[in-house]
């Protein structure tokens, strides 16, 4: 009882064979799936008077509320209702399961469906924002995150003969877990560490000079961190091809990076590959291998599992294609937690596409980024009278970009860590070797005024164990690149332009 309807080819079906089978697919799926056994979604659907059968076009998907994080923060028995919780009285007249139980007798009959619905897995957000909230799977995923696992190696153009290391931290975390499956639904090698956490850098440098992999996966901050370590020590590992990343940005500098660390360790021409994924999709999307003059190839869908749309972050109506906007997820095959129409918080630059991918010919669906997060964008009261709107992804790029820095972190506090003050902006930096700090300092600064109109209160410099320290690195689940200090009492201003005539001076 895996699927509902036939799945066609996912890579290579057309557009407009996609808008039919979609819509097909979504109002089978919220018939027999969601509406019989979502408590919140029977609600939802109930009090805007729709049926599945009344999606006949787009536009009219376009009645159905979105779902937010603010949904999902909720008491434990409200956030129930998002997993599914079947009826044994809507399943036993299912067509299909009546023949099951015919042919196969009803134990087995039971036992497949046990499979679809029953939760055996758990993974949760980080929590950064708001309580970490918990996403349900059952067999009926775990076969899902198998197949999207696949297609991670198969767009990565790995291969079974492949060793491949995976450095997520071994948690409740989305990407531990896609990694894992990821190698079982492709039938290669695949050596999860546990990462920082669980081996410690020592620990994790020794598994790799022992297994000698072909491709090394896991979060791009402690991927960077252990590859400089292991230059540091004068490590050879001439075999890696690819460096697969999930869980943060990975602007050009940093793939640049990355890059020269490989080559320096004895592996040339390695293909850096990000991944965007997030709790709430239970699945993660890839990018293909491209050489760097080419820029990326954009994330590529599954659009037989899910329907991604992009969305006026403001208004919420659709954009047009290759516009940018909002991103906004619909299972369309899940069990466990469910959410319809989500809105992910994340913008992606130039939206999405569907024109066959120039790299590697797939026609399925991509997202096209840079992918930022609205989170990111923070109020800040640089002065008594108003609040200034700044864009931490803008920075976060610019840092990340930035030559001779190897690791940085922002610091926001407020002054004199009065909650009624000022808030400052503390910038950490770790420098190459041999470098001027005087330089570093001085471009930084120009660059933080060019892209935000604010400059850096203070800029601090430390040495790499020192900013490992600070990051969390080995520590966290995911690293403290901004790090908000600012008393959890302070109320901030209502945000005005991003420019600010009064900025706090560089030390």
């Amino acid at each position: 009882m895996k699927t509902l309807l036939s799945s066609p080819l996912w890579d290579a079906a057309k557009p407009e064979f996609w808008e039919t089978w979609q819509l097909r697919r979504l109002r089978e799926f919220l018939k027999r799936r969601v509406l019989p056994f979502s408590g919140h979604y029977r609600r939802v659907f109930d009090e805007h008077g729709i049926r599945p059968d009344d999606l006949r076009t787009w536009s009219d998907w376009n009645r159905v509320p979105f779902t937010d994080k603010s949904d999902l923060t909720v008491s434990r028995e409200r956030l129930r209702d998002f997993v599914l919780q079947p009826s044994q009285h809507v399943l036993k007249r299912e067509p299909r399961v009546i023949f099951d139980a015919l042919l196969h007798g009803r134990a087995h009959a039971h036992e497949q469906l046990e499979a679809e619905f029953r939760p055996i897995l758990l993974t949760s957000t980080t929590g950064r924002s708001s309580e970490p909230v918990p996403f349900l799977y059952t067999k009926h995923d775990l076969a899902n995150l198998e197949i999207t696992g696949r297609r991670l190696m198969e767009v990565g153009r790995s291969d079974r003969a492949y060793r491949h290391v995976n450095l997520f931290p071994y948690a409740p975390h989305l990407g531990f877990w896609q990694a894992h499956y990821a190698g079982l639904g492709f039938g290669t090698f695949m050596l999860s560490t546990g990462g920082g956490k669980s081996l410690g850098t020592d620990g994790n440098i020794t598994m790799i000079e022992r297994t000698r992999p072909d491709v090394i996966i896991g979060m791009p901050t402690f991927i960077y961190h252990i590859l400089q370590q292991a230059v540091a020590e004068k490590r050879e590992w001439p075999d890696i091809k690819r460096v697969v990343l999930g869980g943060e940005k990975v602007p050009p500098g940093l793939r640049s990076k990355l890059r020269s660390l490989c080559s320096q360790l004895g592996s040339l021409g390695v293909h850096i590959i990000s991944t965007y994924a997030f709790t709430e999709a239970k699945m993660a999307f890839p990018e293909c291998p491209t050489m760097p003059h080419e820029g990326a190839s954009g994330f590529h869908l599954s659009p037989d599992l899910a329907l991604v749309e992009i969305i006026n972050p403001l208004t919420g109506d659709p954009v047009p294609p290759g516009a940018p906007g909002e991103i906004v997820f619909t299972p369309l095959d899940a069990r466990g937690t469910v959410v319809l129409r989500y809105r992910t918080g994340d913008l992606a630059e130039r939206g999405l596409t569907w024109d066959a991918c120039p790299h590697c010919g797939r026609s399925c669906p991509r997202l096209i980024g840079p992918i930022a997060r609205v989170s990111e964008r923070r109020v800040l009261n640089l002065d008594k009278l108003k609040g200034t709107l700044v864009d931490f992804n803008v920075l976060e790029h610019l840092l990340d970009d930035q030559k001779n820095v190897t690791a940085w972190q922002i610091e926001l506090r407020k002054r004199h860590d009065d909650p009624l003050e000022t808030d400052e902006v503390f910038l950490h930096i770790t420098a190459e070797s041999g470098v001027s700090e005087g330089l570093i300092r001085e471009q930084i600064a120009r660059r933080f005024h060019e892209a935000t109109e604010l400059r850096p209160n203070a800029i601090f410099f430390h040495s790499l164990p020192e900013m490992r320290e600070r990051l969390g690195i080995g520590r966290l689940l995911k690293e403290e690149k901004i790090a908000d200090r600012r008393a959890k009492t302070a109320q901030p201003s209502p945000p005005t332009a991003v420019s600010n005539p009064e900025q706090p001076a560089l030390a």
